[in-house]
């Protein structure tokens, strides 16, 4: 096609070199100002995407242009490109528009812009806006990426506090994407999105304070979501969030920057594998309820002071001794049978039932709070005399401490007869210690001796703690065998 006419200078260079792919070099750095040299409409370069001047046969034709400043708006929304468009270290007056477009691969690297709007985007190559400064929103709502998204070192920043920085919801990314070292100011929104090739955000910068510093409700991961080294300020929603494989941590930094705001919010979430190893403690609450966790990997020194587990169930936990685990499931303020239930479960399938007693005794303690004063009192004697029933073994050293005591008194204070010498078995202070505290008249000592003075008092106290024994032997027995 014949060069349209009132085109500049670098206009014409980019003209004249679109039909073979050149490369149309007009700086080496995001021009400051309008320098006439380096000015490009942004009507000219929509043109050329959509097919205004045909490509030379044997060459790959595309829009390869670095250092330009582009005036106008970029717009091929609705349109259908069959070239490559490649800007480096040039600067757009406006936002492009490349909604519901489809295209081949985009690359905006470098660049400076006022936001970039591809909500319903198709792609058949990547879209790449690594290392741009982006002062405004980045769309792409609905939009499906075939090659990839690329954002690795971009900076963005909303230009109110109520706008996404990035608005994804839907978005659709097959060979993952990558945002490593990005800046992001303002919330991230990738509600039911879907990252087929993962999702990298290994040392970025996610600030929201306050607000949500990523939400991504109901996005499915295939392959890994890498939060590793990176630094969140304000929750981070996975809620019923599908990672089929690695959900990770590492040395990341997670503030809510509101201690009444979730730091982590992953309820209801599937997970193959969680690694959470923060570099520090976790500033804000975490809730992991009714999420399905295969593989919890984490740290006693970095749980946060409030953690949200009822309804977490998972296969395995490493990394943490079962001291600390205790703690673990003790963290949220309202308690819950479940977490107890689950980490006991989890204790028994692997053979340390010594542990699924402690846990199960850990539960019945924390639920003792929570109850009227008669029964923190009842509570409380199961608790000190049996253990619930899971230490039974209580019940013996308190019996075989009231049996010395017995002894030792009533050998020092005979207790006299009450039958005549022909009736009565002879007084030992032992067994008649066991006739009083056992609630039946086992040896017949009980019935035919009677304490005097001070020493009754002791032979009462020892009827009524075998009585309150044995109760609380058969409570805390029944309460193992029958939980429910």
């Amino acid at each position: 096609m014949v060069e349209p006419p009132g085109l500049n200078d670098a206009e014409r260079r980019l003209w004249s070199s679109f039909p073979t792919g050149g490369q149309v070099v007009l700086g080496e750095v995001v021009p400051a100002g309008p320098d006439p040299d380096r000015i490009v409409r942004a009507e000219v370069i929509s043109q050329l995407l959509l097919g205004a001047c045909p490509p030379r046969t044997g060459f790959v034709a595309a829009v390869r242009l670095s250092g330009a400043y582009v005036i106008g708006t970029l717009d091929l929304s609705g349109g259908t490109v069959e070239y490559e468009l490649r800007l480096t270290h040039c600067r757009l007056t406006e936002t492009p528009d490349l909604s519901n477009a489809q295209t081949r691969q985009v690359r905006l690297s470098e660049c400076r812009m006022p936001g970039f709007d591809g909500g319903g985007l198709r792609a058949d190559g990547y879209l790449s806006l690594s290392g741009s400064h982006i002062e405004g929103s980045v769309r792409l709502p609905r939009a499906q990426i075939m090659g990839g998204l690329r954002l690795n070192g971009t900076r963005i920043t909303a230009s109110e506090p109520a706008q996404w920085a990035l608005f994804g919801g839907a978005l659709l990314v097959e060979a993952g994407m990558y945002a490593r070292e990005a800046e992001i100011e303002g919330g991230v929104r990738l509600t039911g999105a879907r990252m087929n090739g993962g999702i990298w955000l290994e040392g970025a910068t996610l600030r929201n304070p306050g607000r949500l510093a990523i939400d991504a409700q109901n996005m499915v991961v295939e392959d890994a979501a890498e939060f590793s080294r990176a630094t969140t300020i304000g929750t981070v929603r996975l809620r019923n969030a599908r990672v089929n494989g690695l959900l990770a941590f590492s040395r990341a930094r997670l503030d809510s920057a509101d201690p009444h705001r979730l730091a982590l919010h992953a309820s209801h979430m599937t997970c193959d594998e969680l690694l959470l190893l923060p570099a520090e403690k976790i500033k804000g609450p975490v809730s992991l309820s009714f999420s399905r966790i295969a593989v919890v990997m984490d740290a006693q020194s970095i749980w946060p002071d409030e953690l949200r587990l009822n309804g977490l169930t998972y296969e395995t936990l490493r990394n943490v001794p079962f001291q600390h685990r205790l703690s673990w499931v003790s963290r949220d303020k309202e308690f819950h049978a479940q977490p107890y239930e689950q980490l006991a479960t989890y204790y028994r399938g692997i053979g340390h039932d010594d542990y699924a007693r402690k846990v199960q005794l850990a539960k019945l303690r924390a639920r003792r709070r929570n109850l009227n004063p008669i029964g923190k009192a009842w509570n409380g004697l199961l608790d000190w005399t049996v253990g619930y029933g899971y230490r039974p073994w209580l019940a013996f050293a308190w019996f075989a401490a009231l049996v010395g005591l017995g002894t030792a008194v009533f050998s020092s204070h005979r207790p006299h007869s009450i039958k005549p010498a022909d009736e009565r078995p002879d007084f030992h202070a032992f067994v008649y210690t066991l006739d009083l505290l056992i609630p039946i008249d086992t040896f017949g000592q009980q019935q035919s001796y009677d304490p005097q003075g001070w020493s009754r008092w002791i032979a009462y106290a020892l009827v009524a703690a075998g009585w309150i024994l044995a109760t609380a032997l058969i409570a805390g027995v029944t309460r193992v065998l029958r939980p429910n």
